[in-house]
């Protein structure tokens, strides 16, 4: 049995597991002599409080970006030995801190389908108005209060056509919908790849488009993309979707936008603050459809998240981690599972 640096057995806090999914979807047999896991269905903000829980644990797995583990935290963690992020990319890693702690850093892959599939419920559900409609079924309400807005003919805007938006795009096609794309970088080479149309800028992509989705990743160049004066493009009766990343929209400028019936809608799974607050305005915009940042949260995908840092856990025990992140993956200066440098 693999020993903790305390002298007992190997502890692995899962976090933010609110489904209680963890245990059930995958299987962590081949680690169960070794490890003790623990799976916390809460989520902890204050650093304070996340430091003093997890002081006790050897190993941590946390889904995608949603716990920041900076320096100040990284270091308060002096028996932590290996940190398991789904995902291969996390900007909310301080690697520099991990490297210097000793702590190995490593990510599972993730199914590309989830966050199109989100990206289009979101987009159905703003266009003929499915939670007004429903709700007002069940309690009684008013039989048929919206018009719905057709997809067939209508335009659809994508800000990045990477893997994600490069999929959302086929599927608007399908819908007999004209598409077309604009990022900093892109090519019309890539865009007739796809199928789809090369806008000529970000300000005729959103002036133009019916129905606007964001498919960036984040970064410098693309935080804070789309803010007030890019909203003031969109056409009033245009609906804009993002399951990518909050930053890249700016929120208060889009809840200002909702509220003053600047555009028809918005659909988002991604916010500045998660969880939200109860008291978030987010919670009672009018003219949006929001959800939990539910874009990754599929059975399949936490087939892979969960399996795979199963997989990551029992590589680096055998001293052979595994899908290593960061600027240090490729560096073997991590510790091993007995605590010894690599």
């Amino acid at each position: 049995m693999s020993a903790g640096r305390e002298g007992g057995p190997l502890r692995c806090a899962v976090l933010d597991d609110f489904q209680g999914a963890a245990g059930t979807i995958a299987d962590w047999s081949a680690i169960a002599d070794r490890v003790e896991v623990v799976a916390f269905d809460d989520h902890l903000s204050d650093e304070d409080e996340l430091a003093a829980r997890l002081a006790g644990f050897d190993i941590v797995v946390t889904l995608r970006e949603r716990v920041p583990f900076p320096a100040a935290l990284l270091d308060r963690l002096p028996r932590l030995r290996l940190l398991v992020a789904s995902g291969m990319r996390n900007s909310v890693i301080d690697y520099e801190a991990a490297h210097r702690n000793g702590v190995t850093v490593c990510g599972t892959a993730s199914a590309p389908t989830p966050p199109v599939e989100l990206t289009w419920a979101l987009l159905l559900g703003l266009a003929r108005g499915l939670v007004a409609e429903a709700g007002a079924l069940r309690s009684g309400g008013p039989w048929q209060s919206t018009v719905g807005a057709d997809l067939h003919g209508r335009r659809l805007g994508l800000l990045g056509l990477g893997k994600t938006g490069s999929r959302v795009a086929r599927i608007g096609l399908a819908f007999g919908m004209e598409v077309l794309a604009w990022s900093p970088n892109l090519t019309r080479e890539r865009t007739e790849e796809v199928g789809v149309g090369l806008a000529a800028s970000k300000e005729e992509l959103l002036a133009g488009s019916d129905f606007v989705s964001v498919h960036l990743a984040l970064g410098e160049r693309s935080r804070g993309i789309v803010g007030a004066a890019e909203l003031a493009l969109m056409k009033p009766d245009a609906y804009l979707v993002n399951t990518s990343r909050s930053a890249i929209v700016d929120q208060d400028a889009l809840l200002d936008a909702l509220r003053a019936g600047r555009i028809a809608g918005a659909g988002l799974d991604v916010f500045d603050v998660e969880p939200l607050p109860p008291d978030h305005p987010v919670r009672t915009a009018p003219r949006l459809l929001a959800t939990p940042h539910l874009g990754y949260v599929t059975r399949a995908n936490y087939a892979t998240y969960y399996g795979q840092a199963v997989e990551a856990i029992e590589a680096f025990l055998a001293g052979t981690p595994v899908r290593r992140i960061g600027p240090y993956a490729g560096e073997g200066k991590a510790r091993t599972a007995d605590g010894r440098r690599s």
